[in-house]
């Protein structure tokens, strides 16, 4: 019997991001996310290491599995990814994305994450060539493409690569060509605009997060962004 999660196939995913919500309150902030009809929770698992920034650790993420249902979209940013896999999948993750730049053997990672009956896939920093996918991509539930350096969110001035749009433009072509189930991921302030723009035709689970989501007015903006999705989605064939 197969145990797909159907969810998946939904024609436009959103997932916000944990570390953008409010660390004092986040119970309070997950229940909101339930109410506002959001199934996904983005999760980012980072060792301070790989990026540097240090936002949650493993227990808090255990602790929150306990409390709700959403669905785990878990992004390991790392230099030991088996350490986090290992723990993830302990857990309970739905999803989970571990960066190609630092996995020694990115075949056998995307096997025993697939294997546990988690969705599995790789993350490309910006200047990441799309070549490192030739052989694995098969393998991938997801790709997801990170549009700034991972970890600088918060700098100032810090904007999306300029190259973004013929980068998933690039992935979207390659995943057509071989004609692949593959779902385009994107993390990296998304805005409504580019929800908008890359939701119609290239990509399909979007990481949201401070860019389009304020913690004072989260229902309101995440009812807007979810009127949005079911528009656009209303207009795919």
């Amino acid at each position: 019997m197969s145990n797909r999660d159907h969810f998946w196939d939904t024609p436009l995913i959103l997932s916000p991001s944990l570390i953008c919500l409010d660390p004092c309150n986040l119970e309070s902030q997950v229940r909101l996310l339930e109410s506002a009809g959001i199934e996904t929770l983005h999760i980012d698992l980072i060792d301070g290491h790989f990026s540097p920034s240090l936002p949650l650790g493993l227990e808090t993420v255990k602790a929150l599995r306990k409390k709700t249902r959403l669905r785990f979209d878990a992004h390991v940013m790392a230099e030991n990814n088996g350490f986090f896999i290992r723990e993830l999948l302990d857990t309970g993750v739905d999803q989970l994305i571990f960066h190609i730049e630092t996995e020694k053997h990115p075949d056998a990672a995307l096997a025993g994450i697939k294997n546990s009956g988690v969705r599995a896939g790789v993350a490309l920093k910006p200047s990441t060539s799309l070549t490192v996918l030739d052989y694995i991509i098969e393998k991938c539930d997801t790709v997801m493409l990170m549009l700034i350096n991972p970890g600088y969110a918060g700098t100032r001035g810090e904007k999306q690569v300029p190259y973004a749009e013929r980068k998933v433009r690039d992935l979207r072509r390659l995943i057509t060509e071989r004609k692949l189930p593959v779902k385009i991921e994107l993390d990296g302030r998304i805005s409504r605009e580019n929800i908008g723009h890359y939701g119609r035709e290239l990509a399909d689970i979007f990481v949201v997060g401070s860019t389009c989501i304020s913690q004072d007015r989260m229902e309101a903006d995440l009812g807007q962004l979810r009127e949005l999705c079911a528009g656009m989605a209303a207009e795919k064939p």
